[in-house]
């Protein structure tokens, strides 16, 4: 899901960086009011985590790569807005020591990956597993279906944000300047790549830890257990 370099234009890379730049300031704030001491060191796991289960990258038609991303777990463990800055600090690492994304294109990363995808896989969470004890079914069940919606609607806007350039960022001769796929080609490709694939990947993975950590640390999947959990 990566946005290697060159794939956006200036009007749309530059658009995620004005989106992103007061995500990240609220973030910062949120975890120094919320954070407990406790928590610090699995936050520093979740990215580690995070880091690790991304690079397994498998590349994709249109440009881009396809991979489970831990994001919806950060985000159901200590919540959304620690998943923001966990994730944001794993893809700038990996822009700028690895490659693994365009620099330009990093917010936009990020707000697929590191803000899109926590949110929404942690409103699916709750929603599912509200009321429900912490080694219950329905809460690794709920699990699994936050990392699988949560994947593919970061994929969905990765999609967009592909499919508009070919309308807002043509030559004079109508060639695209930045990726030649709009959306007619770019929103089935990414849709059919995660829908079948690593939104199972996703699922899993983040099923998976939660059904372990409910037997072994039931107080981490237990709902509202940090301070920063939850929407602005």
């Amino acid at each position: 899901m990566h946005i290697p370099e060159g794939y956006l234009g200036p009007h749309t890379y530059g658009a995620a960086w004005a989106a992103m730049l007061p995500v990240w300031v609220v973030a910062g704030r949120r975890l120094r009011r919320g954070l407990s001491a406790r928590l610090v060191p699995l936050l520093a796991i979740g990215a580690a985590f995070s880091f690790v289960i991304m690079m397994f990258n498998v590349p994709i038609p249109g440009g881009s790569t396809g991979h489970a991303t831990g994001a919806p777990l950060i985000a159901i463990l200590l919540g959304p807005w620690a998943a923001v800055l966990a994730v944001s600090v794993v893809l700038a690492v990996q822009a700028f020591v690895f490659g693994d994304g365009g620099i330009t294109a990093l917010a936009a990363n990020c707000f697929n990956m590191a803000f899109v995808m926590p949110f929404v896989s942690y409103g699916v969470y709750r929603l599912v597993a509200i009321g429900a004890a912490a080694r219950s079914v329905r809460r690794t069940v709920a699990a699994a279906l936050a990392g699988y919606v949560g994947i593919n609607a970061a994929a969905l806007t990765t999609a967009v944000m592909f499919g508009l350039q070919p309308i807002i960022a043509s030559g004079p001769d109508g060639r695209p300047l930045s990726c030649p796929f709009g959306l007619n080609i770019a929103v089935p490709v990414m849709a059919a790549e995660h829908l079948l694939i690593f939104g199972l990947v996703e699922a899993a993975v983040t099923a998976g830890a939660v059904a372990y950590l409910a037997r072994t640390e039931p107080e981490l999947v237990a709902p509202a257990t940090v301070k920063g959990h939850g929407t602005p």
